[in-house]
């Protein structure tokens, strides 16, 4: 399993931008060809991710294609799924009809381009109030889907909502997308993206909300925002140093025929041992040792 903590958007043509996200210190790029790029350029756009797509990296490589409900979106598929891409971000995700058919048709252009059938990851945003009310279907859509993302400036926007600073507005969503991922068995979701670029704090604020929250990581729109963002979804060195202490002490305890514990004065148990050892499991997946 790879640690995804950022993902970073960036408009699918222009070369420049393409260039430098891959060396960003994201996790995964997203090279865009929905909001990002003008309608009269969207077909020319294809090519240029395609082929930024074949040159070396050291992280992810995602294309965010157009809506299925969209004149654009066979087109794109049927550009980009092939060698060098690593994932698919299917935006305005609303039923589960859409992952099924999404999942089929990547499956086909894999057969083509001579890829094994679901090699290639598929992560939808869910950004309307259709989604929300749709989410268990479509987190249980049984696709190859390993994990879904959330859309706050789509979703507010489709609902009507003032998407706030503190985004209190935004937890009951959140917190369905968290729990709706555990119960269909997916990994734990990817927040929305941070749009205030000039507010470094409230990025700070929001990713640790996130975090809280149960997400494993955030959807990043400026390369800034990178290193707040992979900070607030890494495990803290006294978070570290805690889970450490637990295991040690519990794994002492249990073969000593006890399985509920004090460390420092709380209450451990399997539970809070379970946290310590995916704690520990996170900081391997970082460093590539997992």
């Amino acid at each position: 399993m790879t640690a995804y903590r950022s993902f970073l958007f960036t408009p699918g043509n222009h070369p420049r931008r393409v260039e430098k996200v891959f060396t960003s210190g994201a996790d995964a790029a997203i090279l865009d060809l929905e909001d990002a790029v003008a309608i009269a350029e969207k077909e020319a756009a294809r090519a240029a991710v395609v082929a930024a797509l074949q040159n070396p990296r050291t992280c992810g490589g995602y294309v965010r294609v157009n809506a299925m409900d969209t004149p654009f979106a066979y087109g794109d598929f049927a550009a980009v799924i092939g060698p060098g891409v690593d994932g698919i971000i299917l935006p305005k995700v609303s039923a589960g009809w859409q992952m099924k058919a999404a999942d089929w048709l990547m499956g086909e252009l894999e057969r083509k381009a001579g890829l094994p059938v679901g090699k290639i990851d598929l992560i939808p945003i869910i950004e309307t109030g259709e989604g929300i009310a749709n989410l268990q279907r479509i987190a249980r859509s049984r696709t190859r889907m390993r994990r879904m993302a959330f859309g706050a400036g789509d979703f507010t926007l489709d609902v009507g909502m003032a998407w706030t600073t503190d985004e209190a507005e935004l937890d009951p969503y959140r917190a369905q997308m968290v729990v709706q991922s555990r119960a269909a068995g997916l990994e734990a979701p990817l927040d929305t993206v941070w749009v205030e670029l000039n507010n470094a704090d409230g990025l700070d604020a929001s990713a640790q909300r996130a975090a809280r929250f149960g997400f494993q990581g955030k959807m990043c729109i400026h390369p800034n925002q990178i290193e707040t963002v992979n900070r607030r979804f890494t495990p803290s060195d006294a978070e570290i140093a805690r889970a450490e202490k637990i295991m040690a002490a519990f794994d002492k305890a249990e073969a000593e025929g006890s399985a509920s514990i004090q460390v420092d004065g709380a209450f451990v148990d399997y539970p809070i041992v379970a946290k310590a050892r995916r704690v520990l499991d996170l900081v391997r997946q970082i460093s590539g040792t997992a």
